[in-house]
């Protein structure tokens, strides 16, 4: 499985999407329609952390990061090259 694929599996299975993961437009504002709130950020972010080993930095919790799935694919991976071993 891709990473935007486990991406868009995670925002439906979480946030009850109502929609197969396989038809979440990549580019779906996940901001604007209300799915990601500061509460929802946080606990994507902390799911982000512990499913690809990051260490993300409060810097750069921004909405851009977070908008859609691809935009949350894009921000892994940037930030992978530094990510933790083990």
């Amino acid at each position: 499985m891709s990473r935007i694929d486990a991406i868009k599996r995670h925002l439906v299975e979480e946030y009850e999407l109502g929609t197969a993961p396989a038809e979440l437009a990549d580019d779906y504002d996940l901001l604007r329609n209300g799915v990601i709130d500061s509460l929802a950020l946080l606990t994507l972010v902390s799911w982000l952390e512990n499913e690809y080993a990051l260490d993300i930095d409060a810097a750069d919790v921004v909405p851009d990061n977070f908008r859609t799935a691809a935009s949350i694919d894009a921000f892994v991976a940037a930030a992978v090259p530094t990510a933790k071993v083990g």
